[in-house]
């Protein structure tokens, strides 16, 4: 704060003075803790507080749920993406069966003939 050089030490501790009561005096002016404006506005904050950490309760819930639906989902996938190669498996594995029994009726056929020729020769 800046003071004119003429004001003189006892005006300046009046001054102080006077704005040291004037702030007891709007302290003093607060109403109590009991006052039933104060305790009104307090209940209402706590309900304020309790609705929020309602709400936030409710999206940490719904977080967790909507996580536990992602593994769900994942899992499922991990469980058809098996399914489809043990399936493609089994499925190679027919063929390959397939395959070698055609191979050996075809060896079987060959050697018929061979048998067959070799009788009508001899």
């Amino acid at each position: 704060m800046s003071f004119q050089n003429s004001q003189a030490l006892t005006d300046r501790l009046a001054a102080s003075s006077k704005a040291r009561s004037e702030t007891l005096a709007r302290f003093r002016a607060r109403p109590p803790a009991d006052d039933p404006a104060v305790l009104a506005r307090d209940s209402a904050r706590r309900a304020i507080i309790d609705a929020r950490e309602t709400r936030a309760a409710a999206r940490e819930a719904e977080r967790l749920v909507e996580v536990a639906r992602a593994a769900a989902a994942a899992e499922a996938a991990r469980l058809a993406e098996a399914e489809r190669v043990e399936a493609e498996r089994l499925a190679a594995e027919e063929r390959a069966i397939a395959r070698q029994a055609e191979m050996k009726a075809q060896r079987d056929a060959r050697y018929l003939a061979r048998k067959a020729k070799a009788q009508r020769r001899g």
